[in-house]
């Protein structure tokens, strides 16, 4: 039986935690944590390191044609040969986010080879390696393929493996290295005993992560290796990996056996020192060609930005966006999940949005306390919306949230967001409504039964948004996000329609609100949000109270 192992007596884990500190490279905060993160668990928990294992392991580097750095070490003994009092991997999830160049198809691909091999006593464990293209899945597929099929050892790896374009296989544990897609015929039913994904960042839900993942749990030591850059999908699976890894590193949440490895700046304003971009690359110190293609890169960057921004967001992993196209960036869409207060009687305006009734409608309240936007909304969906297939967000999930309703038969009824108006009049105060101009005509009857109307003899508590609304209205849009005083609480569906939603340019540098893709990434929410902006120039603030004896100073906010 293993004895237990201090984590000072594995020169493969403390040699990287001794660079982490040393200040010889310059590291992220990640970094720092998980180093610390890592020596609290040898301190406290009763682990174990295989050292036979890792070393027979680690021997395997003469058939690559590099050999592992120390952050790689690092990673492959804490994920491969650490394990807990029972005989458990320690850590089987390991995250690698590292910056583009790094080397993690290197990596990944000298972890799978020594898997297969007899030094894992498991038999038959099998390994996916997952992508959402076929040529992003046989990357590392095609660098294990390379070294047995090299010259100079593939005589001698005749007699230990069998393999071909599409499979791996190791004659003695029939262990078979495999690569899948998405758009994989066949991709349950397995009995893997790992799952690779490659480029994570490119998933948008977890529908076909969770296809590829229901094969684990029949082979023992089942693992997982996520091994990304950063992306331009946003609120998506990589997003959400990242947040619960930040919540493991300060000790908020249990690990549940994730080891997060991620590198990238601590601000973007490091990108102009080249020393900190060790801090998104903890390959770069050892890798000059590297080094020199970077600064090339980066003067491409700070000449057109835009054009470039997959330097900031792949090399750097500090994702930019479309900075001319997005509304806002994607930190301020984050800082709307505030604590919304109780505004039960507070006064409100209300936007609503929808494209046709087939598809989705949306409508809102907006409220003003104490200098900032709150938005209350619900959304529903046509069950008949001809675009659902195109959606990857997950809508079920939402609607299980209470986030949005899936109407059944051919139109969501005018009726319907009409209703749920006249439910929140009973707690809240409505005053005007604003909604698109060509939108009205589908919803006027419903709406004026139900007090809004835009007849100047009658209520005349709707407004009509045109294009020049929303120009005016932009710069008050921007700053109120820029400040994060737009508030609609931990919603994912108004993040999701927010970041599919795009500025215009207009004439003599005035602004708009458009859709970046119709079909697919859908705007009704966010655009719902902007009329009811657009129609809160006389929204009284809520937070706001008077001091009967000091009436002749004005107004007081606490």
């Amino acid at each position: 039986m293993m004895k237990k192992t201090n984590c000072s007596d594995i020169p493969e884990i403390q040699n990287y935690i001794d660079l982490v500190h040393s200040g010889y490279i310059e590291v992220c905060k990640e970094q720092i944590l998980l180093c610390d993160y890592v020596e609290k668990c040898f301190e406290k928990e009763e682990l174990y390191v295989d050292i036979e294992a890792l070393n027979k392991y680690l021997n395997y580097q003469k058939y690559f044609p590099f050999n592992l750095l120390e952050w790689e070490v690092f990673c492959f003994t804490l994920h491969n040969c650490t394990y807990t009092k029972n005989g458990m991997l320690r850590f089987p999830d390991l995250l690698i986010l590292v910056g583009r160049g790094a080397g993690k198809n290197g990596y990944l691909a000298y972890e799978d080879f020594c898997l297969l091999t007899p030094v894992n006593k498991v038999k038959k464990y099998h390994i996916d390696i997952c992508a959402n293209s076929e040529e992003q899945a046989k990357t590392s597929f095609e660098d294990v393929y390379d070294v047995l099929d090299d010259e100079k050892n593939k005589k001698k790896f005749k007699k230990h493996f069998d393999w071909n374009k599409e499979v791996i296989k190791n004659l003695k544990t029939g262990s078979e290295l495999k690569f899948r897609t998405s758009n994989a015929k066949t991709k349950d039913g397995g009995r893997q005993g790992k799952v690779d994904f490659d480029e994570y960042h490119q998933y948008e839900d977890y529908k076909t992560i969770n296809v590829f993942l229901t094969g684990l749990g029949k082979k023992e030591h089942p693992r997982t290796t996520i091994t990304t850059t950063n992306g331009d999908v946003r609120d998506g699976p990589l997003d959400k990996i990242i947040s619960r890894s930040e919540q493991i590193l300060i000790g908020a949440i249990d690990d549940n056996g994730l080891l997060p490895f991620i590198c990238k700046l601590d601000d973007e304003k490091e990108v102009d020192n080249p020393k900190m971009w060790d801090k998104a690359n903890p390959s770069l110190h050892k890798l000059p060609h590297l080094q020199a293609e970077l600064k090339k890169e980066y003067i491409n960057y700070k000449e057109d930005p835009i054009s470039n921004s997959a330097f900031m967001t792949k090399r750097m992993n500090i994702p930019k966006g479309d900075a001319d196209k997005e509304v806002t960036s994607w930190e301020n869409i984050l800082a709307t999940n505030q604590e919304i207060p109780d505004l039960e009687g507070a006064t409100c305006t209300v936007g609503i949005d929808y494209a046709k009734t087939t598809d989705f409608v949306c409508a809102g309240l907006l409220f003003k306390f104490k200098g900032k936007y709150y938005w209350l909304s619900h959304t529903w969906v046509c069950e008949n919306c001809n675009d659902l297939g195109r959606i990857k967000a997950p809508l079920r999930e939402w609607e299980k949230a209470g986030y949005l309703t899936f109407i059944k038969g051919p139109e969501v009824p005018p009726n319907t967001p009409v209703t749920w108006l006249q439910e929140q009049a009973l707690k809240y105060n409505l005053t005007i409504l604003g909604m698109d101009q060509y939108r009205y005509t589908l919803l006027a009857k419903s709406l004026k039964e139900a007090g809004f109307d835009t007849d100047k003899g009658g209520a005349n508590n709707i407004k009509l948004i045109r294009p020049s609304n929303q120009m005016l209205n932009y710069p008050l849009i921007n700053s109120a996000f820029t400040n994060h005083n737009i508030v609609w609480g931990d919603n994912p569906l108004m993040r999701w329609y927010t970041n599919n939603a795009c500025i215009k340019q207009e004439k003599h540098d005035n602004f708009s609100f458009g859709k970046i893709e119709p079909k697919s990434r859908k705007t009704d929410g966010f655009m719902a949000f902007v009329a009811a902006m657009c129609v809160s120039g006389d929204l009284e603030d809520s937070g706001e109270t008077f001091d009967i004896d000091d009436l002749e100073l004005g107004v007081y906010t606490y």
